[in-house]
């Protein structure tokens, strides 16, 4: 196995960090990563903001679901979806210019979200953990007025970075799903995909239904039924009609 794929498979989620800063010439590796990702028409349909003021770090630790590590973080990176500057250049300069639409928003995400991708493996290869903050997807009026965010230009997601402290060196890494669950030939196989009971209860580890139905009320409660996920869907429903309004 190459260093690459041993590295992709170790890495986890980090949440608590040494208190020692990322070196500028390190954050500068990191950041520029992120330039070299696949984009779409190679257009760079996203902008990076790099959060070194300690108050707004403050702030979106608490607009975030209130999550205290983020403020804690030694860097801070969002990722914006951002066709502001395309749309812009065209219309400078063309007569006849569509406005973006749905499409639009869903390329610029992949183009942020990617780009965010390159960076967690560059600082994974550096020695330094990195968690998604997908929380900044909500609240998506106030974060647009904390990032002072133009007309379509919209959040696609945060990220933390630090070296890991001992107890998430020590963390084990959560169970993935085999993957002869995940990968299906050619066309969705719906018989696999209808086996979900059995691979969430191998994949938890779970030898009985009732532990398992207890487990599954659980995660749905916290994740699927929660206020943030309610909070999420209709913040992106805001987004959407925003990056897509009429200029």
């Amino acid at each position: 196995m190459n260093t690459t794929i041993e590295q992709l498979k170790n890495r986890k989620s980090c949440r608590a960090y040494e208190n020692k800063p990322i070196p500028p010439d390190i954050k500068r590796a990191i950041l520029d990563s992120a330039l070299q990702a696949p984009s779409a028409g190679n257009m760079t349909l996203y902008t990076i903001l790099d959060i070194t003021d300690e108050d707004l770090k403050k702030r979106l630790s608490v607009t975030c679901d209130n999550q205290p590590f983020i403020a804690e973080a030694p860097m801070v990176l969002v990722f914006l979806a951002d066709y502001y500057r395309w749309y812009k250049a065209f219309r400078d300069n063309i007569e006849q210019v569509r406005q973006p639409e749905e499409g639009d928003f869903l390329l610029a995400q992949a183009d942020a979200i990617i780009a965010a991708q390159n960076t967690v493996v560059a600082a994974e290869s550096l020695g330094i953990g990195s968690c998604y903050i997908g929380d900044i997807t909500e609240n998506f009026e106030i974060h647009r007025e904390i990032l002072s965010l133009p007309d379509y230009v919209v959040p696609a997601c945060m990220l933390c970075f630090g070296y890991p402290a001992e107890s998430q060196i020590k963390r084990k890494k959560p169970t993935r799903h085999e993957l002869s669950d995940i990968v299906h030939e050619n066309i969705y196989n719906i018989e696999k995909a209808d086996r979900m009971n059995e691979m969430l209860m191998k994949k938890q580890g779970l030898e009985d239904e009732e532990s398992y139905i207890h487990w599954l009320k659980n995660f749905c409660k916290r994740k699927w039924n929660s206020d943030f996920s309610v909070e999420m869907s209709r913040s992106v429903r805001e987004m959407i009609k925003h990056f897509c309004k009429k200029s």
